[in-house]
């Protein structure tokens, strides 16, 4: 296995806001498929597989990644100016989506999920590009990666 990986991913639960039971659920799901299968890796360092502890200061997205034995690898701080939109706009379309499922047709419900996953898939580029100069992530792990943001966002 390679180590341009993480093992495991911890959300700040200070930094956490209350979640609705759909919101949780995709927690938890991006959480479990992120230990599952993730490419992730610190550039310039070869520590891997890491421990990834994110959490929001001041305003600000923290990645604190850490070598498997608990030694800081780095911390470093994303402006959310560039995710702010993109994450309105994502919680927006989510609440559209679980509204739909009650009570839309199909049709409606495919068409609001197909706009639901081109967003995320550009919200994980867009957070892809804001960690470029920092860490190398595949569009999977960076889509799971903002899911999680959104997650610690959603209080500040």
């Amino acid at each position: 296995m390679s180590d341009n990986r993480l093992i495991d991913v911890v959300l700040d639960e200070a930094s956490l806001a209350p979640a609705s039971v759909n919101a949780e659920h995709e927690r938890r799901i991006a959480l479990f498929d992120l230990k599952e299968a993730n490419a992730f890796s610190v550039k310039g360092d070869t520590r891997g597989p890491y421990v990834l502890t994110l959490s929001m200061q001041e305003g600000r997205l923290a990645l604190d990644v850490a070598d498997q034995t608990g030694a800081r690898v780095c911390l470093h701080h994303v402006a959310m100016s560039a995710l702010r939109k993109i994450m309105k706009d994502y919680a927006l379309i989510c609440d559209s989506y679980h509204n739909a499922i009650r009570n839309a047709s199909p049709s409606q419900i495919e068409a609001i999920d197909m706009g639901r996953r081109g967003l995320h898939n550009e919200a994980g580029e867009v957070l892809q590009e804001a960690l470029a100069q920092h860490f190398e992530v595949d569009l999977e792990t960076a889509r799971r990666l903002f899911t999680l943001v959104c997650a610690l966002h959603v209080r500040n």
